[in-house]
């Protein structure tokens, strides 16, 4: 078993070993993190289903109510009369093939990739590069669409992905340690709403197994379910 840290140990002292409501969980999650940088506050609920089957995958987009507490910067590709919109929209990089061949050459300072569906064809290369840092443009997830303004002005609103990854975990911010503790309830609460009302009908038996919350450096703290079984 590894070393834990003291900062680490006196945390992991101050939580019972019992399930927390959402609402006594954050103020001391806000507590436990100590750390010399603005910790970022996480999610993570295990679900019941088998991402193994397409008809058990759980993935979809939530803006979140108070943000991410960063700005991000947002990437657009498209062509024609669509370059204006996403520039008014507050698209940091705007661009089309001329910026579907800078990512192939390793160029990725962008937090969200957007295009439009007529710019697929081009965007496709770029699906090795994107997809292992989950930056590929999806439908499902409203980054392949026209409407940019919409799309670039969410993103910018504090619009997350979520997803269940191989081992059945949605792993997703809500927000900074320096929020209130108050705007990260209501944070955590949206995330958690949104992914129990994207339980697939194909899922049997308990879909929510577990919810923790956790600081970057912090130790997680496990949260009672009932009040977010339907």
């Amino acid at each position: 078993m590894g070393r834990v840290g003291k900062r680490f140990a006196k945390a992991k002292s101050l939580i019972e070993a019992k399930p927390y409501k959402l609402e006594d969980a954050m103020p001391l999650i806000k507590k436990m993190a100590t750390a010399k940088f603005d910790e970022t506050v996480e999610v993570a609920m295990r679900l019941g289903v088998d991402p193994k089957h397409a008809d058990q995958m759980v993935r979809g987009t939530v803006v979140l109510p108070h943000g991410l507490g960063k700005s991000k910067k947002v990437c657009v590709i498209a062509s024609g009369e669509k370059f204006k919109e996403a520039e008014q929209a507050g698209a940091e990089h705007v661009g089309g093939d001329d910026l579907v061949a800078k990512i192939q050459e390793g160029w990725l300072d962008f937090d969200a990739l957007i295009a439009t569906p007529d710019m697929m064809r081009s965007v496709g290369k770029l699906g090795k590069i994107l997809g292992p840092k989950g930056l590929m443009p999806n439908p499902k997830t409203g980054t392949v669409t026209f409407e940019l303004s919409n799309a670039v002005r969410e993103i910018k609103a504090g619009k997350v992905e979520f997803r269940v990854d191989k081992t059945a975990i949605i792993h997703t911010p809500v927000g900074k340690a320096s929020f209130s503790a108050e705007k990260l309830v209501e944070n955590a609460r949206t995330l958690i709403d949104s992914v129990v009302k994207a339980k697939p009908a194909a899922a049997k038996g308990k879909y929510v197994r577990s919810i923790s919350i956790s600081s970057t450096m912090g130790p997680g703290i496990s949260l009672d379910l009932a009040a977010f079984e339907r």
